[in-house]
């Protein structure tokens, strides 16, 4: 399953900080950016994902995150 979502994450230090602390909270899931989408895409890609969780963790360290339809 991948879950897809918009972010306003605009420089590839913030997207590695980001990576680092969404692998260490979520081990199993394969995670990367799109920086070069207009949406800013974060792919999160795995078994029982739970959007909320990853979206929680995403705004406490500052950042816009929603699921993209």
């Amino acid at each position: 399953m991948v879950e897809v979502f918009k972010t306003n994450v605009q420089k590839k230090a913030q997207s590695k900080m980001l990576l680092c602390v969404l692998s260490e909270a979520f081990p199993l899931f394969k995670i990367n950016f799109d920086l070069e989408d207009c949406d800013k895409v974060l792919r999160v890609d795995g078994d029982n994902i739970e959007a909320l969780n990853v979206m929680i963790l995403v705004k406490q360290h500052g950042f816009k995150c929603e699921v993209l339809d």
